[in-house]
């Protein structure tokens, strides 16, 4: 199935697939209750698409919530988005617009999974295969979202079926532990039921990617032998590889390439994706786009990192900016991962949700981690070497001789090779490292008086966890949905 077909369908369930409640588990509108829908193969097939969408929808925005408080990423004073500065001076509140609207959205996507799981054995006119990738499929998402909501709030209601609003209001918050643990049924499940890539459509999630999403959870949960299985098997099972050059990854031409196990897919102006407009300047760039949102702008924190011969710098972060109207290039870093030619607000540039750059380097931590200092080594240089071409800046023995070195250069190489991808984020606090990372910020750089301007923040132990939305606290029964500590 291509791209364009895929999407296209996606698209189309923005009109039929909605939400009528603002509780947690929110039941599909009438257009798709289990009396006139879930009947056939197809409207199965419509549902799982139904899933993705709460995903294709969300993503755009989940810099805000993943990139902001970081030192990736600081608010530009052209454009305000509400509750981006608190995000952005860790100043965050239970009233903040962003942590409400990640909650609702997320909850909307495992509605739609719990909706599809509820409803898999209706349809009489399976073919052969299908029940069990659209099971899987649903599982792998919820999964996906569930691991979004623990790392970012802690323990959350574990709503596995369709509950009225009574119920609803009185679901309390889970233990963070049980919610890993569905997490990690769900994607066993998966990994068993759903298809090889070869079998199933780009932009679905198929074995490799339940694979891969499973490695990673258990290297969330320090469980480094099942992580090191499941990083393995992907391995030997399949073909992925690091591409030669960073920047076939950010190219339409060559989005679907080697190194993407599971993505977004989007299509320009009719299901496209606005974050490549959100970090482009006002003025546009010159034969890429007219105008641009300017939401957010890189730090001088992470710009100053890439030293001179590091290829992904080029495709990360473009220190002269040529507007539109064109002319002489100028210093005004932005963020150009994303940058590719396409309309105002609608870019058809996939967003990658795991790509195996990432797993290589989630591989290196389980291998130290595990006591394989030397083949840790060896896969934190295989990035190492993508980016500058050859071996010559190649990580030594010594460089990762204590626990904490390494940590230092694996953080500092996925802060450099995954940067904009919404996870630095997650890496700073599943590490500790915020604490001491964010008490300072270094922004806007004077390539004049070579000056940054530099932000002191005051980060605390309780801010590894988002405050649960108010609004959403609001609507349980009294003293059911518990706040974090802290806020």
């Amino acid at each position: 199935m291509k791209k364009t077909l895929i999407v296209a369908q996606i698209a189309l369930l923005l009109g039929v697939s909605g939400c009528t409640d603002k509780l947690l588990n929110l039941k599909p509108d009438d257009t798709l209750t289990t009396g006139n829908f879930y009947k056939t193969s197809n409207d199965m097939n419509q549902a799982a698409l139904g899933i993705y969408n709460s995903l294709q929808q969300r993503k755009q925005n989940d810099y805000l919530i993943m990139e902001v408080p970081s030192d990736n990423l600081y608010m530009s004073n052209n454009t305000s988005v509400a509750g981006a500065n608190d995000m952005d001076y860790l100043t965050v509140n239970q009233d903040n617009n962003i942590v409400g609207d990640f909650w609702e959205a997320t909850y909307v996507g495992i509605g739609r999974a719990n909706a599809l799981l509820q409803n898999i054995d209706n349809p009489k006119d399976y073919a052969a295969g299908m029940k069990d990738q659209y099971t899987g499929e649903a599982k792998f998402m919820r999964a996906l979202f569930y691991f979004d909501l623990v790392r970012l709030f802690g323990g959350v209601p574990k709503v596995i079926a369709t509950l009225s609003i009574a119920d609803a209001r009185n679901m309390p918050r889970a233990a963070a532990s049980d919610i890993y643990d569905l997490i990690v049924s769900d994607l066993k499940d998966a990994a068993d039921k759903l298809p090889a890539p070869s079998a199933i459509a780009k932009g679905r999630a198929s074995k490799a990617a339940a694979l891969g999403m499973l490695g990673k959870v258990y290297v969330y949960r320090k469980d480094y032998a099942n992580a090191k299985a499941c990083f393995e098997k992907l391995n030997s099972d399949y073909t992925y590889q690091l591409e030669p050059s960073f920047a076939t990854l950010w190219s339409l031409a060559t989005e679907d390439n080697r190194e993407v196990i599971f993505s977004m897919k989007y299509i320009e102006n009719s299901a496209g994706q606005t974050l490549s407009t959100a970090y482009t300047p006002n003025g546009g760039l010159f034969g890429l786009v007219d105008r641009g949102n300017e939401i957010a702008l890189p730090s001088w924190s992470l710009d100053k990192l890439y030293v001179t011969g590091d290829t992904r710098k080029a495709n990360t972060i473009s220190d002269m900016y040529v507007p539109a109207t064109g002319g002489s290039a100028i210093w005004y870093p932005y963020v150009n991962k994303y940058a590719v030619k396409h309309s105002v607000g609608s870019s058809g540039l996939d967003l990658p949700v795991l790509r195996f750059g990432d797993v290589v380097l989630l591989y290196a931590e389980t291998l130290y981690n595990l006591g394989d200092k030397a083949n840790a080594l060896i896969q934190l240089n295989k990035v190492r070497e993508r980016a500058f071409g050859d071996n010559s800046h190649d990580y030594t023995a010594t460089d990762i001789a204590s626990a904490d070195a390494f940590l230092d250069k694996l953080l500092l190489e996925r802060q450099l090779e995954l940067a904009y991808e919404n996870e630095r984020w997650m890496d700073l606090v599943r590490t500790g490292r915020f604490i001491t990372v964010m008490t300072k910020e270094e922004r806007l750089y004077n390539n004049v008086t070579n000056q940054p301007l530099t932000a002191i923040l005051t980060p605390k132990s309780y801010m590894a966890l988002f405050p649960i939305p108010k609004r959403q606290i609001d609507l349980y029964t009294p003293g059911v949905l518990k706040q974090n500590d802290g806020y």
